[in-house]
């Protein structure tokens, strides 16, 4: 029980957002409608229960005027006065029935796009999709949390929430039905009134905790499995992003091993499903056979003693199994509440993972924008994830125009200075002084390509529309990309398309489009030939001459285009 009502706290606290939010009123309204659409066809479901007892009793009493009446447009019983023909419920219920899911996948779109807009906003901002790919090992494919399971959690919440509501309302409504058509039975001497009802309930209370009995374990292994089918997936896609790399390495058996091995766990926890699942299904398949029948063998003999009529044994086996099958909601839907508690679930630890990158977002070396010149860092101390330092009260100042270039052995931690200097580095303390009014850029060995056009990933961050369109050919050409020109409104994966040579080109095209005032270059040139290093350098100073560069490379002929060079060692900025 203590597990049911957190899994309802955790969906509660998902939920609330879009509910309270700023567009609440017209969610509200939209469920509403949904629920009263819902309402109205338990409420025919109720009325059938009366238009099933008068058209059997004609068929018993073979009386072709009450047969025809009720088949169209309806007319009168000696039990509820007059009753709607089949014809006219039937078109009412269908047109209720296709307008109850229309506006409830209406809502579905809604509230998603709502639960995705606010999860993707907030892993973006205050940097928290960086922290958790730092840190956070435990919370795994963000992006399955983000695309899949907000979307299962919409769709099943909707579901099962109405399911629920439909159930209860059915229970409530044929209760009463149920109640007085069940009259008293005597057991051991005693009177028991609305007898039906007390057995309908008694039949599903016992299968409902049976059912929970044999099938709480699949909460475990359907969380589990949405891990594993998301590890398998992501194993897939980096495949598929670093091919050339599995070529030139001949990895191919050995990524053939890794996925097996990852397959094999999906494998493996789904077998534990199809055992969990086929317990399960033993007893709920039992279950709703027996109950097809239990029905007319709880009200037979009311029957056979001629206590009844033939319409009045179907309308009180009609009404005791919707009765039973209200009761046992759980038994037949037991499958998906598993699932969506395992959604509740990892969207509930996203959530936290989220959350606590937001409560630390202030953590690490604070970055202060003020009216200066230069970028300026002092008693700058920067560590690792497990609190290891790699810099220890390292001062630095670079005046505008001015090159530095950072060297030092591999691993010494420049990369690092790099991207606490840039404030994304959660890890460390001391201050970053910033320029008010600066832009700053960042061209790593590896650049980021976004999808879309050539265009785009030219001028990225800024958009396509920034620049003038002979500008940007200006700007390929400038570092020996002019013939990709005709190209640049081409869709294509460029991470893949160019060579690392090109990619890098093209960052430094994008240095020249942005002009930034401080430039940050972190093995910018490594795919390149000294040649071409050497030129796109001299580029860099001509054109921008105004604009601070600092540049962490390995090869001296680089140092020709730099003012000074410090060397990092021994958790120290020294003059080399």
């Amino acid at each position: 029980m203590r597990h049911t009502f957190a899994a309802f706290r955790d969906a509660w606290s998902l939920s609330r957002p879009f509910w309270s939010g700023e567009h609440r009123w017209a969610a509200r309204g939209l469920l509403t409608v949904v629920v009263v659409l819902n309402l109205a066809l338990v409420a025919m479901n109720v009325l059938l229960t009366y238009w099933q007892r008068g058209f059997y009793n004609a068929l018993e009493t073979k009386d072709w005027n009450s047969f025809i009446s009720l088949l169209v447009l309806g007319g009168p019983t000696e039990d509820f006065g007059f009753i709607p023909g089949f014809c006219l419920v039937a078109a009412i219920y269908i047109l209720v029935a296709v307008y109850a899911l229309y506006l409830k996948q209406a809502l579905q779109i809604r509230w998603r796009r709502a639960l995705t807009e606010s999860f993707t906003r907030r892993w973006l901002d205050h940097r928290a999709y960086y922290r958790l790919a730092v840190q956070d090992r435990a919370t795994d494919n963000p992006d399955q949390r983000i695309a899949d399971d907000a979307r299962l959690f919409v769709d099943s919440t909707l579901t099962l929430g109405l399911g629920l509501m439909r159930a209860v309302v059915t229970l409530l409504s044929f209760i009463f039905v149920l109640w007085s058509l069940s009259g008293e039975m005597t057991l051991f001497g005693v009177s028991i009134p609305g007898y039906l009802v007390w057995v309908a309930l008694a039949y599903s209370a016992l299968g409902t905790w049976l059912t929970h009995l044999i099938g709480r374990k699949l909460i475990t292994l359907n969380f589990v499995q949405e891990r594993v089918e998301a590890d398998f997936r992501y194993a897939l896609v980096r495949v598929r992003d670093n091919v050339e790399g599995i070529a030139l390495h001949r990895g191919e058996a050995e990524e053939k091993d890794a996925l097996e091995g990852r397959f094999g766990a999906v494998i493996g926890n789904w077998w534990g499903i199809m055992r969990a699942t086929k317990q399960l299904t033993f007893f709920t398949a039992g279950f709703s056979q027996v109950a097809t029948i239990f029905p007319f063998l709880v009200v037979a003999p009311n029957y056979f003693a001629g206590r009844i009529p033939l319409g009045g044994l179907i309308q009180t086996s009609s009404a005791f199994g919707s009765v039973q099958e209200a009761m046992s909601w759980l038994v037949n839907n037991y499958e998906q509440v598993a699932a969506w508690r395992a959604t509740v679930q990892r969207l509930t630890g996203f959530d936290a993972a989220v959350a606590a990158a937001e409560a630390h977002a202030a953590d690490g070396p604070a970055v202060q924008v003020e009216p200066r010149e230069d970028l300026a860092a002092s008693g700058l101390t920067v560590t690792l994830p497990d609190a290891r330092p790699l810099l220890e009260d390292v001062s630095l100042s670079v005046a505008p125009g001015e090159a530095v270039l950072v060297t030092g052995a591999s691993g010494s931690g420049k990369s690092t200075l790099f991207r606490a200097l840039a404030g994304i580095w959660p890890f460390g303390r001391g201050r970053i002084a910033v320029p008010a009014g600066r832009r700053v850029l960042f061209l790593p060995q590896r650049p980021y390509l976004p999808l879309g056009s050539l265009r785009r990933s030219l001028c990225y961050p800024s958009s396509e529309a920034a620049f003038d369109d002979g500008v940007v050919r200006a700007a390929l050409a400038d570092v020996g990309l002019g013939h990709l020109a005709p190209r640049l409104d081409q869709v294509e994966s460029w991470d893949r398309v160019l060579s690392g040579g090109e990619q890098q080109r093209l960052a430094f095209a994008r240095a020249l489009l942005q002009r930034p005032d401080l430039l940050f270059l972190d093995e910018a040139t490594a795919s390149l030939d000294p040649v071409a290093e050497e030129t796109l350098y001299r580029l860099l100073r001509e054109r921008l001459p105004g604009s601070a560069i600092i540049s962490i490379a390995h090869r001296p002929a680089v140092a020709a285009f730099h003012d000074r060079i410090l060397r990092l060692q021994e958790r120290q900025l020294v003059p080399a």
